[in-house]
């Protein structure tokens, strides 16, 4: 379904619905993926709570303008909450992979009144180094212009044979073929813009804010995935109510390489609730 905020329209995605009196989980998705990437999972999701995901700007079937104010934090955020009030829910259970689990923590740390509690997966809270920093942001930039200059198919290939997703490369040939001709259907400006205008190197840095982040927050990741692994152990330290599990043999995409495992991890998480 289709909501409008402001002046753009968000994908919607009711992909399970039980009872309306039922907690909610909303879904936000990695770069270049949708809300799609999270029906594997939806179903072994504990029955009592609520599921749904959006397009985050930019990706899948929501609106992906030229004007990168939209691509901001701020607005990011204002879709975040334009979900929940349609949805009707006074808090929710925010969980996010990747950029969708850094859209999650800005959300949340300043809305925290709409949160009952946080899942983040293979995210981060910034880059604390300046330096490191600006060549983020640099690289996302290059990325964005290779994205507009090359074809589609072209940026898909070149991201899926990142290092960071080589642990993927042993799963089935034909959920390989299902990621890739899913992210063949982005648009590439809402690709590029998504890149400059929240990036890594863009987004705040918000290690100095998980103190006050007085919610329960999981944070999951991969094994494999050495560097976000040592970065999730250190927002494990600064966030008050928080625990991280490293699911054993996945890299960065958990949710996609051990499905059962990433699913009996969040159960486990909704029960203490």
């Amino acid at each position: 379904m289709k909501i409008a905020y402001k002046d753009i329209f968000i994908n919607l995605n009711p992909l399970r619905f039980n009872h309306p009196e039922n907690d909610l989980i909303l879904f936000l998705h990695g770069f270049s993926g949708d809300s799609n990437d999270w029906k594997g999972i939806a179903n072994s999701i504990d029955s009592n709570f609520n599921i749904a995901a959006i397009d985050l700007i930019g990706h899948g079937e929501t609106d992906s303008p030229d004007d990168l104010y939209y691509y901001g934090v701020d607005f990011i955020s204002g879709l975040i909450e334009a979900a929940i009030k349609y949805l009707r829910k006074d808090k929710v259970i925010l969980c996010g992979y990747s950029m969708g689990g850094r859209a999650a923590l800005n959300f949340a740390i300043k809305n925290k009144n709409l949160i009952e509690a946080l899942i983040l997966e293979s995210s981060t809270a910034g880059i604390l180094n300046e330096n490191e920093r600006r060549m983020r942001v640099q690289k996302d930039n290059e990325l964005a212009q290779f994205i507009l200059n090359h074809s589609i198919s072209e940026f898909v290939d070149y991201w899926m044979n990142l290092d960071l997703f080589n642990s993927q490369k042993t799963l089935d040939k034909i959920i390989l073929d299902e990621i890739r001709n899913a992210r063949l259907k982005n648009n590439p400006v809402g690709l590029a813009n998504s890149l400059i205008g929240f990036g890594t190197g863009s987004m705040p840095v918000l290690f100095n804010e998980l103190k006050i982040l007085n919610r329960k927050t999981l944070l999951i990741t991969g094994s494999l995935d050495m560097k976000f692994t040592q970065i999730n152990k250190l927002m494990s330290e600064l966030l008050p109510r928080s625990e991280h599990i490293s699911i054993e043999g996945s890299g960065h995409n958990t949710h996609l390489e051990k499905p059962d495992k990433f699913s009996e991890v969040i159960n486990s998480f909704l029960l203490k609730l």
